[in-house]
């Protein structure tokens, strides 16, 4: 009886997200963590896996000094990284809260929507696959952000994976100068580098906001 007790409130602290993961601690500068509580892994098992939780990542790190290429393809990754820094240890109902009102924006949300963008400026404009929208529609051009379920939560982070993957080797052997035709106007390899950059560093910015909120996790 009394194990089963200490089930449930562990489960409840979990539910709530009171405590973050030790790695989540550690890169958010969130400070130390009491000791035996729930962290990402086995403590899904623990707890019956009554819901998913938004995996810890380790953060790749900028280069101090880099050539061109490469410098912009790492403050990519750190800006990819972040925003999944920002989801770590999170369920999947928290994830689709929005905790900043008036504003519907959610992480979740965020995570669709960069699927959604990473595909649209690499694979689709400048590669000119020919493949659709993973979530917008013509019916609605937000349901990135509005279309949210949270038992869909970790197949939806497996897809920004697998996007980020995509593009990747999309344009892996393409030019920084090589150019495209968009909405009338010519652009190179270059400005998306530059455009995905500072898409990620503003919705990142939300990302801290909609973090603090829902559990007061700060910092990274």
């Amino acid at each position: 009886m009394e194990s089963t007790i200490r089930m449930a409130k562990l489960s409840v602290s979990v539910w709530r997200g009171q405590h973050p993961s030790p790695e989540t601690a550690q890169a958010t500068g969130a400070g130390p963590v009491p000791e035996n509580t729930w962290h990402p892994g086995a403590g899904a098992e623990r707890i019956g896996r009554m819901t998913w939780i938004a995996p810890s990542i380790e953060r790749r790190e900028i280069p101090a000094a880099a050539g061109e290429r490469e410098m912009l393809q790492r403050w990519l990754d750190f800006h990819r990284d972040t925003l999944l820094t920002k989801c770590a240890g999170l369920t999947a109902e928290q994830l689709v809260q929005a905790s900043s009102p008036p504003s519907n924006l959610t992480l979740l949300g965020l995570v669709r929507h960069m699927t959604e963008v990473e595909r649209s400026w690499f694979r689709r404009r400048f590669v000119g696959e020919d493949i659709g929208s993973p979530y917008i529609t013509d019916d609605n051009i937000d349901a990135d952000f509005d279309d949210l379920d949270p038992a869909a939560a970790e197949r939806e982070f497996a897809a920004f994976r697998a996007e980020i993957e995509a593009c990747d080797k999309a344009v892996a052997d393409r030019g920084l100068d090589e150019t495209f035709q968009g909405n009338q106007v010519t652009r190179n390899l270059r400005w998306i580098y530059v455009h995905m950059i500072e898409e990620y560093a503003r919705h990142n910015g939300h990302a801290d906001l909609l973090r603090e909120r829902i559990d007061g996790v700060t910092g990274g």
